[in-house]
């Protein structure tokens, strides 16, 4: 499938178009300042030819003064372009980087599955730099410095017409090998952006993991695998330094061509009277005025390329499909019971491959549900579908006889809390972790969030209690705390529809035996999804579900399925035995 490029009318339209008051200031400026620049190298003409040969003192005043007025326009209009078009391209960056992470939270858990989370992070805050070229001082002063080239090159056909033409050959083949030069930097930029990605996504897991490579001595395989990241990188920056120099060393040559013509054509003509020695020094310095801004193009062109090439892979990102399609997404659930039902529901992560058959039970409002079998049977995904997470293939899930894949998702999530194996909690203290769902909580249902997790059974050794910091991802806390952390989290946000997977894995004992409690008063009243490998905590729920290889082997209680002696028996004389 070809890549997909964004089109320069695509970026003026959706970039430069909604910003044109600003964009019109500064081209406006601009204008202003390089034409203030014509000042100096046409005064040198009256200079040589009438100032100096004539000793006209009012004159030389007069031509002093307007240089040195023209240099102070330049220098005004130098801060106000910065001012204006600098700092509104940094604040379109920021706005950009806003949407992109807005769209990206948007996307299905699957595509974060199979995305690094460190690119991500590479996408969101690096692709979009480069936009300050297009808002920024980078294309004002292409247009603008095209504007005082025609100019330019009006007055330098008034002054000599045989050297202007003669300056237009090595000009043109400049301009053919720029535009050569742009066609291939432009994949170029686009493919560091990739690289970059995937480099920061590989520095990101490496120190992530950092007790993992510890903890194996694999310090110089990381360093390895990361070095031969940045030596792709480089190679990367190589071809785009090389097409660069390219250009930069074709305009230096083409120009100097044009130089030594221009040395010998303007000798020629002063030697027979047809120009005069202040033509020649003001015909110089305006040809330079006219090739600024061509010279300036091989920078500029590659800005503007790189911008482009970032904007491809924003594009990229900001044109994925979002999780919940709002159009179809239209009940929004008020309050809800809890009665979910699984009716013919079938699942595949890939085409053809499905993880779940034809899955069909009811769970009632209030009821614990659990979910028993071997690793890879399919427990967590009918729990991802419950949680919305993903969405069937085929069949229908419904919550309170609504089909819910219908439904409003942040509707339904309002009513939903999770608490995962690997629980995940942010930098910070133990007090935001455990309000983040309800960040304006009262201190009274934060304490009694904190009791009913046993979560002050720990905190009160600690000298700043629940404002003590955890570190990143809670390293600072042992498995069984940041577990009831969790559980304190959930209580707090008071779900109607609770999912626990392997929520008691990580606990010694003692932990265990009170989270067992904290449970109990956590799925009092709430439907419950609970996904255990430990048989001993589950006896209770109202039915167990033994899934094996996306089917369910057996369905019922604790009692009518050790009655019935089949997987389900097994599976509990075994971990009895144990």
């Amino acid at each position: 499938m070809a890549e997909k490029k964004i089109s320069i009318l695509k970026a003026f339209k959706t970039i430069i178009w909604p910003r044109r008051n600003l964009v019109f200031i500064g081209l406006i400026l601009i204008v202003i300042s390089n034409a203030s620049s014509f000042v100096g190298p046409i005064s040198l003409k009256y200079f040589m030819d009438d100032v100096i040969p004539n000793k006209n003192l009012k004159m030389l005043q007069i031509l002093v003064g307007l240089v040195a007025f023209s240099i102070l326009i330049q220098a005004i209009t130098s801060f106000l372009l910065t001012k204006i078009l600098s700092v509104q391209a940094q604040y379109l960056i920021s706005e950009l980087r806003a949407q992109v992470q807005k769209k990206v939270l948007s996307l299905p858990i699957r595509f974060f599955d199979n995305t690094k989370s460190g690119a991500l992070v590479s996408r969101i805050m690096t692709d979009v730099e480069g936009v300050r070229n297009l808002i920024g001082t980078g294309l004002v002063q292409l247009v603008g410095g095209t504007l005082t080239a025609i100019g330019a090159l009006i007055y330098l056909l008034y002054i000599s017409p045989s050297m202007t033409l003669f300056t237009f050959v090595p000009l043109s083949i400049f301009a053919l090998i720029a535009l050569k030069a742009f066609k291939i930097i432009r994949p170029i930029f686009r493919n560091r952006g990739k690289i970059n990605a995937d480099v920061t996504g590989r520095l990101t897991e490496t120190l992530g993991g950092i007790r993992v490579i510890k903890g194996f001595n694999a310090e110089d395989q990381e360093h390895k695998v990361f070095e031969a990241g940045v030596y792709e990188l480089f190679q990367n920056v190589k071809k785009s330094l090389t097409a660069t120099a390219f250009m930069t060393s074709s305009s230096t040559f083409l120009l100097g061509v044009a130089t030594t013509g221009i040395m010998g054509i303007g000798g020629y003509n002063i030697m027979f009277n047809n120009l005069t020695i202040g033509d020649f020094l003001s015909f110089t310095f305006v040809l330079g005025l006219m090739i600024a801004p061509i010279v300036q193009m091989s920078n500029i062109g590659s800005q503007l390329t790189e911008a482009l090439a970032g904007l491809d892979r924003t594009e990229e990102l900001m044109n994925l499909a979002p999780e919940a399609n709002e159009k179809d997404r239209t009940i929004k659930l008020e309050t809800i019971k809890g009665v979910v039902e699984f009716d013919d529901v079938s699942f595949a992560y890939e085409e053809d491959k499905e993880v779940l058959h034809n899955i069909s039970f009811k769970v009632n409002s209030g009821q614990v549900v659990a979910l028993v079998g071997s690793s890879g049977s399919g427990k967590s995904t009918i729990a991802g579908l419950s949680a919305t997470f993903l969405t069937p293939q085929s069949g229908t899930i419904t919550i309170d006889g609504v089909d819910l894949s219908k439904v409003n998702l942040q509707s339904y999530r309002r009513n939903l809390g999770v608490v995962l194996q690997d629980e995940f909690l942010f930098e910070g203290t133990i007090r935001e972790n455990i309000q983040f769902p309800r960040p304006n909580a009262s201190e009274e249902e934060l304490q009694q969030a904190v009791k009913a997790a046993y979560v002050n059974e720990f905190t009160d050794r600690f000298d700043k209690g629940l404002d003590t910091l955890i570190g990143e991802r809670g390293v600072k806390l042992s498995g069984g705390q940041r577990q009831r952390i969790a559980i304190a989290r959930a209580v707090l946000a008071n779900p109607k529809i609770l999912i626990l997977d392997e929520a008691t894995s990580n606990l010694d004992t003692e932990s265990e035996a009170l989270i067992q409690k904290s449970l109990a008063t956590l799925t009092e009243g709430r439907t419950t999804f609970v996904i255990a490998h430990r048989l001993s905590t589950i006896r209770k729920a109202d039915q167990i579900l033994v899934i094996e290889n996306g089917r369910i082997a057996e369905q019922g209680t604790h009692d009518e399925l050790i009655a019935k002696e089949g997987r389900y028996y097994n599976l509990f004389t075994y971990q009895a035995r144990i």
